[in-house]
């Protein structure tokens, strides 16, 4: 099964936010483990490394980083997907860029805290926990 991680799920296992670690783990570690292959955007990775480093330090940020690339297939952000996303009926333009990328990757799932910023679609929205409790448990 392929999954595209949201930002904040990511986001969550590399800086440890509770309580969501634990789901987001679950799933990393299945990603981890060849269970699923685990997918983000590549614009996540600057949002990851500004967040990483604004809320910790540079370091943390690099460290982030190399995990990200160690752990995800890297969705390219190109002239085709930002043409998609401008096209999807979401308000939230970045939202809209994960979303057709995850369309353009053939995903069968987004896996997201913020389901409300995913419109109409026909990958599937999940948070953390229901897609724990839906295909890891």
């Amino acid at each position: 099964m392929d999954v595209l991680l949201d930002t904040n799920v990511v986001l969550d296992v590399l800086l440890n936010r509770e309580p969501w670690v634990k789901s987001a783990s679950i799933i990393w570690h299945a990603i981890d483990e060849k269970h699923i292959t685990g997918y983000i955007a590549a614009c996540a990775l600057a949002d990851i490394a500004y967040i990483a480093q604004r809320l910790k330090d540079r370091a943390t940020a690099r460290v982030a980083l190399d995990l990200c690339l160690q752990t995800f297939e890297i969705c390219p952000v190109d002239r085709r997907i930002v043409e998609e996303a401008m096209r999807l009926p979401g308000k939230d333009f970045e939202d809209n860029v994960q979303l057709a990328c995850a369309i353009f990757a053939g995903v069968t799932a987004i896996v997201t805290r913020d389901s409300a910023g995913f419109t109409t679609t026909t990958v599937s929205i999940l948070s953390p926990d229901e897609f724990v409790g839906t295909y890891l448990l």
